[in-house]
């Protein structure tokens, strides 16, 4: 398990569909790959999809910061490694672009341990392979109220007993009011919604609309404010009867604290991009204390795992968006889904995509 190379690839893949979530829609999916090799031949796979750019300065970081504490040492340390990636990196780092590096590297490091026990890594963790509960998103903005309504009754159709929908930055308070209204007539009573601002209001603006939304029966609001607004976030708790969630723009329990100090958010949401699955497993221990539960940001082929090894789950979160990239998706079933038996993480990228879809960013 001697560490003895470390490799990166960038990749521009095609979008399943065009995430219309802001005025301009992106044409590619960026990726960026990492690669860890031990003396022996076995590797780990970790990945990061950081959606604002900045791959090569992530890449960069990886190669000039990272790589060189790991050569040579002993991949199954994963814990002390990121200890020692976090401390190497904390004056420069602690929130960004160093953390989502140390991040791709950690999730190869767990994916090299799993294979190296021949387990995947809910089992590694001690976690049970139970159905777990995923909501369907990407019911994007810009799709407008028909269009979101259109796309959460496909999800419906497939057994989806979940949706998320977003409000905000392209619509005003009062077609957000009504987008929601169409799409809770749209699925019934007994479908979940779940209502997205991606931090588009103030914790006045989010109060004012929130109220007006009560009567739709959400299951949550989300990142009503700004991320470090915590005074914001507390404000819209005590207003609203809607329960207020976020955490995906957060990194780590440091950054999360004062959700801890101040319980106001039932269900946090942390991103694996923001200090990997070291970083998760350990949120989700802290915040079981309080009460919380976890329903982690995006990538749900990886967070089958650490919902299935965390005391307080529950939801995720299905956005499709590499179905056709990987060798064996892992695809939900009638609203639920299950972590791969396959050791590790258990996720290869499809071999072609290195060659077909080489990075087009600066």
């Amino acid at each position: 398990m001697i560490i003895r190379e470390l490799r990166t690839h960038l990749l521009s893949v095609p979008w399943p569909e065009p995430p219309k979530f802001a005025a301009a829609v992106p044409e590619f999916q960026d990726l960026l790959v990492v690669e860890v090799e031990t003396a022996s031949g076995l590797v780990g796979m970790g990945y990061l999809q950081p959606l604002a750019g900045g791959l090569r300065t992530i890449e960069t970081c990886i190669h000039e910061m990272l790589k060189p504490l790991l050569l040579g040492e002993d991949a199954s340390a994963v814990t002390s490694l990121w200890q020692r990636m976090w401390d190497a990196t904390y004056i420069q780092g602690r929130m960004g672009l160093s953390v989502m590096a140390l991040s791709a590297i950690d999730i190869a490091l767990w994916d090299l341990a799993g294979k190296a026990a021949d387990l995947p890594l809910y089992r590694l963790w001690g976690g049970a392979n139970r159905s777990m509960p995923i909501y369907g998103s990407g019911c994007y903005r810009g799709l407008g109220g028909e269009g979101m309504a259109e796309k959460a009754l496909r999800f419906q159709d497939r057994g989806f007993t979940a949706i998320k929908m977003q409000v905000a930055h392209l619509h005003t308070p009062a077609q957000d009011v009504e987008n929601v209204a169409r799409m809770r007539e749209a699925l019934g009573a007994e479908t979940e919604i779940m209502v997205d601002v991606n931090q588009g209001w103030t914790a006045d603006q989010a109060i004012r609309t929130g109220r007006r939304l009560e009567g739709f029966d959400l299951c949550w609001l989300e990142e009503p404010v700004r991320a470090d607004d915590f005074a914001g976030y507390q404000r819209i708790a005590s207003a609203l009867a809607i329960p207020i969630v976020g955490g995906e723009n957060h990194f780590g329990r440091a950054d999360l604290r004062p959700f801890f100090e101040n319980p106001c958010v039932p269900i946090l949401q942390p991103d694996v991009m923001r200090g990997g699955l070291t970083e998760l497993l350990r949120v989700a221990t802290v915040a079981d204390t309080w009460g919380m539960r976890i329903a982690p940001h995006l990538f749900h082929e990886l967070m089958t795992h650490l919902i299935a090894s965390v005391p307080n789950p529950s939801w995720l979160e299905y956005m499709g968006w590499h179905d056709e990239l990987w060798e064996q998706p892992v695809v939900p079933e009638r609203g639920v889904i299950r972590a791969p038996e396959r050791a590790g993480h258990g996720l290869a990228f499809q071999k072609a995509l290195f060659n077909e879809f080489p990075y087009r960013g600066a």
